[in-house]
Order: structure tokens, then C-alpha cells, then sequence
């Protein structure tokens, strides 16, 4: 189910809901025109819940949203972390197999997920690029699952080193989620990240300037943990 319960929209104060006239999910989708809407979303609010109909595609233009799996113990798993550009909520079933939060205040576009499959079926770059997206989610997937059979400071250096990547490319990260969350990610507890990140400190291998912020000073270091 769709729903929004954040401040503001995307299309200025005030404003719950309001269509977009973005031409293109681009550059994942840039050779069709969908008409999607633009939904704000508050820190930590969901945008879909696991089991709820699949009938909606998504892509982060502003913020960061993660998408995890509650166990049957009541542990959380994160699954993915979605920043700007990103597209998720695309199932091969009818239902989402996890849920879907804003880390911090995002700012989502919207777009059915059966006009996305009616212009896969009448152009042939359409169904590519869809497969494209479809490939690269098994992908991460898959490079997660891996992730998960390393030691604690294997799984810590390849977040960092996937992060820095991802956000910036740069030597300094800002990163969106807080370390309870990166622990959700790799299957670690927060006292082991926290850990981790000192003695990665120690050896000279990052910095931590503030909690959320992280200097790689090392990268040769931290590839040969990630190899």
C-alpha cells in the first residue's frame, strides 16, 4: 500500500501529494515517459510494508531509504540502502518480500509498476533496461550474501569501501545511516562496529572525525581486507 505521512511533498510546504512532471525514471529508464508523483517522506517513517502489493516502483531523488526483513526472533536485517538515483521496490512476485523506510527525510518518485511493465511490453529498450535493473538487484543480493561470510573487519572495510563509492568517491564519507543500521546491514551487533571502526582507526587505516563522518586513509589497506 502507498502511503506518505511526511511533512511535506517534494513540490514545496503544505503540500501532501503532488504529480510530477519528471519525463523519466532517467537514467535507468530514460527512453520512456512515465507519469510518477513525488512523495516526501520523514526519517525512520515506511513507505511500504513486507507482504503489501507490489503495485508501486520507486527511485530515491533525495535522501537515503533502507529496506530490511524483521526475523522471526525479532532481529532486523537490512537488505539494501537506496541513495540518490537508486530505483527499488521491484518484485518479480506480486507482494514486497521487505519492507521499505526513509533513513532520513527523502524525497521518492513514484511510478506504477504496471506502466512500467506495459511499456517493457511495446519497447524492446524499455524491457532491457528493465532487465538491467532486475540483474543488478540479484547482484547486490548476491555480493550481500557474500558480505555475510566475512570476518567483522572484511564486512566493515567493503561497507566503507562500497559507501565511499557510492556517495562520493571521495576519501571523506558522510554517511545517511547510523551505525545501528550499518550493524543490521552486516550482520554484526553495534558494539562489534563500533569496535571495528576503532581499530580500523588505530591502525591508521580511517579516521572518524564524528560519528557519522569517516576518512579512508588507507585504501590499500582496507581493499586487502575486502579481497
Amino acid at each position: 500500500m502507498l502511503r506518505q505521512t511526511g511533512n511535506q511533498s517534494a513540490a514545496g510546504p503544505g503540500s501532501q501529494r503532488a504529480p510530477s512532471s519528471v519525463p523519466s525514471i532517467a537514467p535507468l529508464f530514460d527512453s520512456i515517459e512515465l507519469a510518477g508523483v513525488t512523495m516526501s517522506f520523514d526519517g525512520n517513517v515506511e513507505i511500504f510494508g513486507e507482504g503489501e502489493p507490489a503495485d508501486y516502483i520507486y527511485k530515491v531523488l533525495n535522501g537515503s531509504v533502507r529496506t530490511y526483513r524483521v526475523l522471526t526472533d525479532g532481529r532486523r536485517q537490512i537488505t539494501a540502502f537506496h541513495l540518490p538515483g537508486d530505483v527499488f521496490g521491484l518484485e518479480s512476485a506480486e507482494d514486497h518480500s521487505c519492507s521499505a523506510e526513509a533513513i532520513s527525510q527523502a524525497i521518492v518518485l513514484v511510478v506504477k509498476r504496471s506502466a512500467l511493465l506495459a511499456a517493457a511490453d511495446r519497447e524492446a529498450n524499455v524491457a532491457r533496461q528493465l532487465w538491467r535493473v532486475t540483474a543488478r538487484a540479484l547482484r547486490q543480493s548476491q555480493d550481500h550474501s557474500m558480505l555475510l561470510v566475512k570476518s567483522a573487519q572484511e564486512r566493515v572495510a567493503s561497507f566503507l569501501l562500497e559507501m565511499a563509492g557510492r556517495l562520493s568517491g571521495a576519501s571523506a564519507v558522510e554517511l545517511p545511516m547510523t551505525r545501528q543500521d550499518i550493524a543490521d546491514y552486516l550482520g554484526l551487533t553495534i558494539e562489534t562496529v563500533s569496535r571495528t571502526l576503532t581499530q580500523l582507526q588505530g591502525a591508521a587505516t580511517i579516521e572518524l572525525p564524528a560519528s557519522r563522518r569517516i576518512v579512508l586513509r588507507n585504501r590499500s589497506a582496507l581493499n586487502r581486507l575486502d579481497s
